[in-house]
């Protein structure tokens, strides 16, 4: 192998190295975000869940004072 090809494959090495570690600091970012959303998305399911009980409640609430009057 000559010295021009091993150059370049050297070349090529250190571009995969580069795009490697480019790609897994992007991979750790989206995981990252990918955790926030999950605990994010966690929370709004708990606060659809007490909204749905509290409206099912006036509901009720509300029935009850139909069948009085």
């Amino acid at each position: 192998m000559s010295n021009e090809q091993l150059s370049a494959l050297e070349h090529q090495i250190d571009q995969l190295i580069y795009h490697c570690n480019k790609i897994e600091k992007e991979n750790a970012v989206l995981r990252s975000r990918e955790s926030d959303w999950e605990k994010e998305r966690k929370e709004l399911i708990k606060k659809n869940q007490v909204a749905l009980t509290r409206v099912e409640t006036m509901i009720e609430k509300l029935q009850k004072l139909d069948i009085k009057a």
